[in-house]
């Protein structure tokens, strides 16, 4: 497994035009829409956390 991963498309338009950014580390660019962004991990979520398919804001 590698250490880092590279994001295949970009956030904003789903292109796959990335070049790394000189922004620093986990910066990307995108040559299609223009636009700049940073991926960062935040960290594993609690032992125990039960997915029940619902997403944020769903208010079924």
């Amino acid at each position: 497994m590698s250490e880092r991963a590279a994001p295949y498309y970009c956030p904003y338009c789903g292109e796959e035009d990335l070049r790394p950014s000189e922004q620093g580390h986990g910066a990307w660019e995108c040559a299609d829409c223009n636009r700049a962004f940073q991926l960062k991990f935040l960290g594993l979520l609690a032992a125990g956390f039960e997915n029940t398919g619902r997403h944020r804001g769903d208010n079924r």
